[in-house]
């Protein structure tokens, strides 16, 4: 399995609405980060749901290397 790009080496502050979906960017290639816009396709990446079940501030992650996907682990201290 290939690496993710690094999207960026901090995370994205994301105002999320109750109820609805969000669909974060696995393979870092995307233009709307920290979100999907098919960029890819062709690749064994696939966006990762994200289902929002409060309105909140959510911090998405950017470098693609956290283990709580889609949400920023810290993994980015350690680029």
């Amino acid at each position: 399995m290939s690496k993710p790009d690094i999207a960026g080496t901090t995370p994205i502050a994301v105002d999320v609405e109750a109820g609805k979906d969000y669909w974060w960017c696995a393979c870092g290639k995307s233009k709307s980060q920290p979100f999907c816009d098919g960029s890819h396709s062709g690749t064994e990446f696939v966006p990762i749901q994200y289902a929002a079940t409060e309105s909140k501030t959510v911090w998405f992650c950017a470098c693609k290397q956290t283990a709580n996907q889609p949400l920023c682990d810290g993994s980015h201290s350690k680029l």
